[in-house]
């Protein structure tokens, strides 16, 4: 098939040598069964590479299923997978098909391979080395003839090193690599798919095609994209629907994007979750994340407080004639000039020093003239990081019904961290 109808029929913008290389090598190992091994950063693409590979193949007309590894606990994925028998473990009451089981003779693709436990990767060897697998709890030997197509945006060999991945395994998968190019590296595609992008909202939600000034043209080009063309596409969506002018000039286009921007490329750092690709100076890329999910933690969980303190303050307002309202309200002068003083933080993410935090931990105060309120009780707070961060990650699952995925976006991090934490604090039921 040739290059530009397989761009036509998926979907892919791009003229990039690297692109178009492989775009090349998944056309022409297609039609085999060999395993294929896709690199690249978060959000280049690497799940459109896989359904080419199958869908150009014999199997096309038989079952695909994408897996990701990183979201499915350690403790289910062999189940997840393989299957298990009744009374396997406490909640299995039935039998249950894998995945293996129920793709058979068709392709399925492993994405976040490096998140996958060591125990769940030698049985994946053994799929792969003769097709064979053994359901959770059974003795039964079971065959099996799927495709296995991988990906990761780590370092698989370098985790080889650290025996977080079998090497044996990682040779196996790695029979055919294809390496999937960062939006940063392929800089002559950022404005087609741009135009692309916004085309596409513009017939979406009916509204006017935004066309960018050579400056702000520019200014797309020299931007990093550490979050590849996920990245770019939310941030046409953003321009589509919230820009006010139909041309938008470099001033606009700023407002879309981080404010802080790298004077040099991207800073690779390994923290414990995943390789992530981070802007900035090497000396402190390492606990940029870490730092900035503290942070949330600790004014989403300081918010919380100063509300719980406001509704005890509103009704011992109450008993002394305080209209509730007027207390709930900030800022808004309650009977008899009495007012609320909010507190002097604000709540941001300027990663201010942790004694600003301390400094302002008073909360709300009400000041009042009578003399039987004139004294408020002071709540002491729990300035333990992981406490708070435990608390917060308790309310999120609570909130959404124990439902994880929902719990992860609220919080702002990823579902394989939250599985992490909830692992890490065992808030598993």
């Amino acid at each position: 098939m040739e290059l530009q109808a397989i761009k036509n029929r998926f979907e892919i913008i791009g003229n990039d040598p690297q692109l178009n290389y492989a775009l090349e090598v998944a056309s022409q190992v297609a039609n085999t069964d060999l395993s294929v091994l896709i690199f690249g950063e978060s959000g280049v693409g690497k799940e459109v590479f896989s359904q080419i590979i199958h869908h150009l193949s014999a199997r096309r007309h038989n079952p695909f299923i994408a897996v990701n590894c990183g979201a499915i606990p350690e403790g289910t994925i062999d189940s997840e997978l393989f299957g298990h028998e009744k009374g396997a473990f406490t909640t299995a009451l039935d039998n249950r098909k894998g995945y293996f089981e129920t793709v058979n003779g068709g392709t399925i693709f492993l994405d976040e391979i490096g998140e996958m436990p060591i125990a769940t990767q030698a049985r994946l060897l053994r799929v792969l080395e003769t097709g064979e697998f053994i359901k959770v709890g059974s003795s039964k030997v079971m065959k099996t003839d799927v495709r296995v197509i991988a990906a990761t945006n780590k370092d698989l060999l370098a985790l080889t090193k650290t025996e977080k991945f079998r090497e044996d395994l990682y040779y196996r998968l790695n029979t055919v690599p294809i390496a999937v190019p960062a939006l940063r590296d392929r800089k002559g595609d950022i404005p087609l798919l741009f135009r692309k992008f916004t085309n596409d909202f513009a017939t979406k939600y009916r509204s006017k095609l935004v066309r960018l000034t050579p400056e702000a043209n520019e200014v797309l080009l020299q931007y990093t994209w550490p979050g590849n063309i996920r990245e770019l596409k939310n941030m046409a969506e953003q321009v589509s629907v919230l820009s006010n002018e139909s041309e938008v000039d470099k001033n606009t286009l700023l407002r879309f994007l981080p404010q802080a921007q790298p004077a040099t490329g991207l800073v690779l750092s390994q923290s414990s979750d995943a390789l992530t690709f981070q802007p900035g100076n090497s000396s402190n890329a390492s606990s940029t994340t870490e730092r900035e999910l503290l942070y949330k933690l600790i004014f989403d969980l300081k918010r919380d407080i100063n509300e719980i303190k406001l509704m005890l303050y509103g009704m011992n307002g109450n008993a002394a004639g305080i209209p509730t309202d007027a207390i709930l309200n900030n800022e808004r002068a309650l009977p008899n000039n009495n007012i609320i003083t909010p507190p002097s933080h604000t709540e941001s993410f300027n990663h201010p020093p942790i004694n600003t935090f301390e400094a302002n931990n008073e909360g709300f105060i009400i000041h009042t003239n009578k003399s039987e309120i004139a004294d408020h009780e002071h709540v002491e707070e729990n300035l333990s990081l992981e406490e708070m961060e435990m608390a917060l990650i308790q309310k999120a699952l609570k909130k959404h019904k124990g439902k994880r995925k929902d719990a992860a976006l609220e919080l702002g991090i990823s579902d394989r961290t939250l599985y992490r934490k909830i692992k890490e604090f065992k808030l598993e039921d």
